[in-house]
């Protein structure tokens, strides 16, 4: 029987370089002296070694000369080993050390040993102390004369940060006699415990240092009290950024000095980043975070973005959470770097409750930290841009707002970042805006921030040199009257090319295909799947849409910012243009080029949005079923569509047909399409996890079901652009699938029409002469350039930028639809009293983006929302009153007010303007499909 070596043995083992133990077990695996069958199993685990069948205690004196991956538990099996194990390791120790251990005095704890003296057998649970409080009880353990505590007692102790526990034992040292060491602990334990939880509010009253939860100072460079945190922090800023965001993250906002020894950060400073988590959680995220915010993850070196979030309270003190991995990535993360840009969320007021000043004490509060910056750690970041993300963003997260902030790393003093080239250091904030675009020449300061947000967009890069693009700037097609005259509204001409620029096909070619919203769709999503009205057997046999090896994008929505212009929209791809040219119109230009500043340095980039793709499934929506029902199209044809809906969805878990169905409609939610996949791999529908998937998938149909969403067939959703040859007459547009050209009539709809006119019978026709400016490109529409006014303007003030119109060729509801007189804009809102960016101070900018910004967030205006819930409970009346033409009259002369309203409230922010809904044209009770409190049951509609 082998016993444990001895300490003496011990300190000859480990009296060697990491290397050098590594060899010691290789070679002792090797060695042919131990029987194959009693020490055979060994595997690498990281840059360590792990053995099955030997049992080593992994305290933090071994984890420092041994990297074992943390939580690895290596155990004996047999309980005879040969007894040459001892002598053996000495052996290859001696013969192989080359460094002194840091600590001669190193045994293994007893709890890895047997009461007879020999090897435990039984695997031990890993429990981390460091490396001070560890020595501290192995010392007390030898003068009291007491064996080592429980597993219970160490786990009771490693709950506790590194200098309480070491307070707690040099208590127990100091004690004159212990009886029982295990119930002293837990004794002292239970007080710290009871004694050390203070409020949040009143552990930052004790502490007015640096704090991982702390308060905005003015000045990076501002001395650090010793012994609160100004060696922990200097540690801190050795680690790269993640990993010191992740120890402030795991540290849910306690103070530094109590938290973590600046010892134990820098020997955490070169672990892999998983096995770097796993430390930091053990060590603080356990006892300082909840499990949500645990941020468990094996994809840290996937080259995922990095997204870093700090969450602001009331009274100005920060938390932060992260780093997310997420797969898009913003122009501002490329050209920075992730680690230079912060997401600040700030906390609502509440319930409102508390002094009458409280809103206004909240508004000095931020104001001063956006004035002065974020500490993250000893790097200062900076207020930079923010953005309103609207109801796309408030589905997202509704119980947060959707107005994004973002600070950017702006200096530094942590060791790290020192003589590392930074963009933005030695800059003021407004020359490091100056670097994307020159936003100070635009109008006013709501659409400086309007413009400026552009370089949130989620986009991939255009992979081109743009110093080899031509780019040429071109006319606009303006809309004329009869005799030829320029037509003007606001004392501007109106346009029919609003948005629409051009590409040469080789540059065309270099973008990748298949791009919605700043991603890549991936082929098997486009083509693989069968379609909904494909689910039959001829349907299944037929060759799905998809991006062809050598043809460009038909359209390429994007954002280029070149030389401090900002300019965004779409290009047409044209055949006819010489090689490496784009060419861009006055409207698509939406900051101009400060001459002043002409040769200085900018951020020049193409950035793509989106590209023209083969349409996916459409459905309708509330209004567009309400304006369809105007129209003519009679209720029983949406009832039948319900119906057959509702059916499928009682039929979901017994009818292959049906589940295929709706695992297809639904796959835009499904993780990688992954129900339907299983669906016709055969797996049968009583399967656990299928029914699981099912059952997710039916719940979300019939939330769509209540909002509206039916499918109906033959109906698309297009990318728009204007008739490059000026051809098509004023009624007809052009449409490119991918069976090419199509012919006939179509409905056209822009969402979130809401005007009787705004869908429009036009003819699709067939144009030769396209095929010469874009080849075999497909998937769009194009409209007329002819006629007074831009039809797409017609349509809900649409453009050309990157709008998708929906297009119809059902032949029911052809049939059935009987068109409006399109919509006229009343005079527009009126603009807000502003003065140009360029004739502000740089300060008084600064102040006037940070009122602007407090505003968006805390003061929104509701007039969108309220005007778009008011039409569609005005429309219902209207929809099924009875025979009072006179009630008639005044509702849909009210309903027509709500348009003018609604679409003013689009454009408010650009524009600066202030728009309200009067008291007369707020409804009081709503349709109870509605959902709203005071709700009224309508069964006709």
């Amino acid at each position: 029987m082998a016993l444990w070596p001895s300490v003496g043995d011990w300190r000859k083992i480990w009296s060697c370089t990491v290397h050098s133990n590594i060899n010691i077990l290789k070679n002792l695996l090797k060695d042919q002296r131990f029987k194959t069958n009693r020490l055979s199993s060994h595997r690498l685990v990281g840059s360590g070694l792990s053995l099955s069948n030997f049992s080593l205690p992994l305290t933090s004196d071994i984890i420092s000369r041994f990297p074992i991956k943390k939580g690895c538990t290596l155990s004996v099996r047999n309980s005879t080993i040969d007894c040459t194990i001892t002598p053996l390791l000495i052996q290859m120790a001696e013969a192989d050390s080359t460094v002194p251990t840091k600590n001669p005095s190193f045994s293994p704890p007893p709890s890895y040993m047997a009461a007879g003296g020999g090897l435990n057998l039984q695997p031990q649970p890993y429990i981390f102390l460091p490396q001070s409080v560890e020595q501290l009880l192995r010392r007390i353990c030898e003068e009291k004369k007491h064996p080592w505590p429980e597993d219970d007692v160490l786990r009771r102790l490693s709950s506790l940060t590194e200098m309480k526990a070491l307070e707690l034992l040099r208590q127990i040292a100091r004690a004159k006699e212990v009886k029982t060491l295990n119930g002293y602990i837990i004794w002292l334990c239970q007080a710290q415990y009871s004694s050390s939880s203070p409020s949040q509010s009143s552990l930052a009253s004790q502490f007015q240092g640096v704090t991982l939860t702390h308060r905005c100072s003015s000045a990076v460079e501002q001395p650090v009290a010793v012994g609160n945190g100004e060696a922990e922090l200097e540690a801190l800023g050795e680690l790269e950024f993640r990993k010191q965001f992740l120890i402030l993250n795991y540290s849910g906002g306690m103070q530094w000095g109590s938290v973590i020894a600046a010892e134990t950060i820098r020997s955490w400073k070169d672990l892999p980043m998983h096995v770097f988590e796993t430390r930091v959680w053990e060590a603080l995220g356990r006892n300082y975070i909840g499990k949500e915010d645990r941020r468990l993850t094996f994809e840290w070196d996937s080259g995922k973005t990095h997204l870093y979030h700090c969450y602001v309270s009331l009274d100005g003190s920060c938390k932060f959470k992260g780093p997310f991995l997420n797969k898009e990535r913003t122009l501002l993360q490329k050209v920075l770097g992730d680690d230079n840009v912060l997401m600040v969320k700030f906390a609502d007021e509440g319930n409102g409750t508390g002094p009458s000043n409280s809103y206004n004490n909240k508004y000095a509060t931020y104001r001063k930290l956006a004035r002065e910056g974020i500490l993250v750690g000893l790097r200062r970041y900076r207020f930079f841009v923010f953005k309103d993300g609207g109801k796309e963003e408030k589905k997202k997260n509704p119980t947060s707002s959707p107005v994004k902030c973002y600070f950017v790393r702006m200096d530094s003093d942590a060791s790290i970042d020192r003589d590392v080239w930074h963009m933005l250091a030695n800059r003021t904030i407004y020359e490091a805006r100056s670097l994307f675009m020159h936003a100070h020449t635009v109008s006013s300061v709501a659409t400086y921030m309007a413009r400026f947000s552009l370089i949130l967009s989620k986009t991939i890069r255009f992979p081109v040199d743009l110093s080899v693009v031509n780019v040429e700037f071109i006319d606009e097609e303006y809309c004329r009257d009869e005799s030829g005259n320029l037509i003007y509204r606001d004392d501007k001409p109106l346009i029919h090319t609003d948005g629409t620029g051009f590409i040469s096909e080789d540059l065309a070619l270099l973008c990748p295909n298949n791009i919605s919203k700043g991603k890549r769709i991936s082929n098997q999503k486009i083509e693989r799947l069968p379609n909904h009205n494909e689910l039959d057997g001829k349907g299944m046999e037929k060759k799905q849409p998809g991006s062809r090896i050598g043809e460009p994008p038909l359209l390429i929505q994007f954002r280029l910012f070149y030389k401090g212009y900002a300019v965004k929209g779409t290009f047409l791809v044209n055949k006819m243009l010489p090689p490496k040219t784009v060419q861009i119109r006055p409207s698509m230009v939406k900051v101009q080029i400060d001459p002043e500043l002409s040769d200085n340095e900018t951020v020049n980039a193409l950035e793509i949005v989106g590209t023209s793709i083969p349409p996916r499934k459409s459905y309708l929506s509330r209004n567009l079923i309400a304006l369809l029902f105007h129209g003519g199209v009679p209720k029983e044809y949406f009832m039948e569509i319900l119906e057959r809906a509702l059916e499928d969805a009682d039929s979901v878990f017994c009818n292959a047909h049906t589940a295929l169905k709706v695992a297809v409609n639904n796959g835009e939610i499904d993780d990688n399409s992954n129900t339907a996949r299983m669906i016709l791999c055969g797996i049968p529908l009583d399967e656990s996890y299928l029914q699981y998937r099912l059952s997710i998938l039916i719940k979300e149909e019939m939330k769509g079901l209540r909002r509206g969403k039916l499918y109906v067939p033959d109906c698309y959703y297009l990318m728009g652009t204007a008739d490059p040859t000026g051809i098509l007459e004023k009624d007809e547009v052009c449409i490119i699938l991918d069976s090419g050209q199509v012919s006939g009539k179509v409905l056209v709809y822009r969402n979130p029409g809401l005007h009787f006119g705004d869908i429009h019978v036009l003819k699709a026709t067939y144009v030769k002469e396209l095929e010469y400016v874009v080849g075999n490109a497909k998937y769009a529409i194009f409209f007329s350039r002819k006629g007074p006014r831009s039809v797409a303007d017609e349509i809900s003030g649409g453009d050309f930028d990157g709008d998708l119109y929906w297009v119809s060729k059902n032949p029911q509801l052809l049939g059935y639809f009987k068109p409006s007189e399109p919509w006229v804009p009343a005079s527009s809102a009126p603009k807000a009293a502003s003065v140009k960016p360029a004739k502000l101070s740089k300060e008084d900018l600064e102040e006037q983006l940070i009122n602007l910004f407090l505003t968006t967030r805390f003061k929104p205006s509701y007039a969108m929302s309220e005007a778009a819930d008011s039409w569609l409970a005005m429309m219902d009346r209207y929809l099924t009153q009875g025979d009072s033409s006179i009630d008639e009259n005044l509702v849909k002369a009210n309903i027509l007010r709500l348009v003018d309203i609604y679409y003013d409230a689009l454009d408010a922010p650009k524009k600066g303007g202030k728009v309200e809904v009067p008291k007369d044209l707020k409804v009081s009770k709503f349709p109870h499909y509605m959902e709203k409190k005071n709700s009224y049951l309508q069964l006709r509609f």
